[in-house]
């Protein structure tokens, strides 16, 4: 059960709203339910949103808390004199004073997303999605050139959910590539990737814990066995000590540790974007 109920109130997706108060509510002994509001973008959709807030608050006996990036004053009154929740204006807290500091107005842009289709950033983004969907799990050793990191290590330690990430979040084309019986027969890498040894980075994994998770997929199979999880994991391991590569284990790792650790490693200019 969960201990607290947070709303998200945006006028645009919320994403980020969402974002920072996880990582805020993360800093507390509670299990707390998130509720997206995104696209609350007319009187009608803040009532529709209030309401929503006071019933939880009356079921639950409790105040909600409410973060909000609701740039429109008139909207964020509404919700502030209205509903029932804890509110915290993350625009107010942030954007107000930095607009003091800097001397200046903010464009009060409602939403991230305004007219991204004509930005390069974002298209670049796309590009990038695509290539890394295409170059997911060895699908394909063609254009590594153009990969900015490839990822290498056993089947399921993380290799597809951290090069998405990578894609989405830092515009980066990654390649990951499993290791399979045959490499660790020829103690080699992959030829397809000795080209590219610069751009590699392994991920490695808990035994056990990969045996769990290969259970789900094929459970009590010869795959899925710890015994032959131990040795994909030893002989990994040992073969991404030989050529060098840098790696790290994805046991007890967020994505988005494991991502920054990455981008330390191999591409550290783009910690700066």
């Amino acid at each position: 059960m969960h201990t607290h109920t947070i709303f998200v109130i945006s006028d645009g997706t919320g994403i980020t709203a969402e974002t920072f108060g996880t990582a805020i509510m993360a800093q507390f002994d509670t299990k707390p339910r998130i509720v997206r509001v995104p696209f609350v973008d007319s009187v009608d959709k803040v009532h529709q949103a209030i309401r929503q807030i006071n019933h939880v608050a009356s079921v639950e006996s409790k105040k909600p808390i409410v973060f909000t990036t609701l740039v429109n004053q008139e909207f964020l009154e509404l919700i502030e004199t209205t509903c029932k929740g804890k509110v915290f204006d993350m625009f107010g807290t942030f954007v107000r004073p930095l607009e003091l500091e800097l001397g200046q107005k903010s464009l009060h842009r409602v939403g991230r997303f305004a007219d991204i289709s004509e930005s390069k950033e974002y298209l670049e983004r796309m590009e990038a999605i695509n290539y890394t969907l295409a170059h997911d799990d060895g699908q394909t050793n063609t254009d590594l050139t153009g990969a900015d990191v490839i990822l290498v290590g056993v089947s399921r330690s993380g290799k597809t959910p951290t090069s998405l990430y990578l894609a989405m979040q830092f515009g980066l084309k990654v390649a990951n590539y499993p290791l399979i019986p045959e490499d660790f027969d020829r103690k080699q890498l992959p030829p397809a990737l000795v080209p590219f040894r610069s751009k590699l980075f392994g991920l490695t994994i808990d035994p056990a814990r990969l045996s769990s998770i290969r259970n789900e997929r094929r459970p009590d199979s010869k795959y899925a066995s710890l015994q032959n999880c131990r040795y994909e994991v030893a002989e990994a391991e040992s073969m991404m000590r030989r050529s060098g590569i840098e790696w790290l284990s994805s046991t007890t790792k967020s994505i988005e540790e494991i991502a920054t650790t990455i981008l330390q490693e191999v591409l550290p200019q783009h910690l700066g974007h």
